[in-house]
């Protein structure tokens, strides 16, 4: 995504001064999840060089940069998208979703996760259908963006799809149901009034959409978007507002310790939490769901990482230890 655009103000400075205080904050809201990060604020340490994911499988994928996807000039991306209004427009039945089959045991047995990769690495051939504006019960927005990429031509659709598979097959084995809100097996979307009716049908225990961030050179970090309290038209967050910030503090925590990066210097006063009313896929929800923007593409550091199956491994292993704590209580 990029916070550009007509729907969301550009974030003032990062008051530097109250990060200290923020952090130490956040920590004491989520016991022992934040220490790692704790830690690092207070030696002044590096941040990239965290210890590998652990139970991380092999056999996940690992894709090298891509300019499939997105044009490398796009930084429209935003972390919202949708449906059209029927099935021939959007590309596949409303709905439909890719889902893993339940496993015998562990400690996530019976439950469900949907694991949502922004955007379609097939939305910039659609950009008439992906304009298209649904409803996301504040106003209108598009119906999904192409997202942005790195500078190398790396896309944010690629790099989050990547993720989802990894989290996909982490989460499987610790015995929950997964299912993906799209595979690439789309032409483009789903729309973000269509990402949340999927998790909302699945009667899903967690969702997470998974991003990168277009902002600015300079600007790094990962940050946590949760939902604010909305109740208008067809959104009502009301009841998922305090579930979605416990589940957005503990994948905060996880992320920092099994990645070893700081949360964002730009937005969230470096808490890595930012919450926000003017996203559809937040809006529409019932279920707990927050969005994780994993880094920014568009700074040369953080892109380094972004582009290293590697770290995208750390990645997925941070925020699925992150759904594991919440759902374990």
């Amino acid at each position: 995504m990029s916070y550009t655009g007509p729907d969301f103000d550009p974030p003032p400075p990062s008051r530097r001064s109250r990060r200290g205080l923020l952090t130490v904050a956040l920590a004491a809201l989520v016991p022992g999840a934040l220490l790692g990060w704790a830690v690092y604020a207070a030696v002044g340490g590096s941040g990239h060089d965290g210890g590998a994911a652990a139970g991380s499988s092999g056999s996940a994928s690992s894709r090298a940069p891509s300019s499939a996807g997105a044009s490398p000039s796009d930084e429209s991306g935003d972390p919202d998208g949708g449906k059209p209004s029927d099935s021939a427009a959007s590309g596949s039945p409303s709905g439909s979703a890719s889902s893993s089959a339940p496993t015998g045991s562990g400690p996530l047995k019976g439950k469900v996760v949907v694991v949502d990769p922004g955007h379609n690495p097939g939305n910039f051939r659609h950009t008439a259908e992906i304009n298209r504006q649904v409803d996301i019960g504040t106003n209108s927005k598009e119906c999904d963006t192409t997202g942005t990429s790195t500078d190398d031509g790396y896309a944010e659709a690629e790099f989050t799809l990547d993720v989802a598979h990894r989290m996909r097959e982490l989460l499987e084995e610790q015995g929950a149901t997964v299912k993906l809100t799209q595979d690439a097996d789309r032409p483009f979307g789903p729309c973000i009034d269509e990402r949340a009716e999927i998790g909302n049908k699945a009667k899903a225990d967690a969702v997470v959409s998974i991003h990168a961030d277009g902002s600015g050179t300079g600007n790094r970090g990962f940050h946590v978007i949760l939902p604010g309290s909305v109740h208008s038209g067809a959104a009502d967050t009301r009841a998922i507002v305090g579930p979605s910030r416990e589940l957005g503090e503990r994948i905060a925590g996880t992320f920092v310790r099994v990645t070893g990066n700081a949360p964002s210097n730009y937005v969230g006063d470096g808490t890595g939490l930012v919450t926000r009313k003017d996203l559809g896929g937040l809006n529409l929800s019932t279920v707990p769901k927050v969005f994780i923007e994993c880094g920014n593409m568009r700074d040369s550091k953080d892109a380094a990482l972004l582009t290293s199956g590697a770290w995208r491994q750390k990645a997925a292993q941070g925020i699925s230890e992150g759904i594991v704590s919440f759902l374990r209580g």
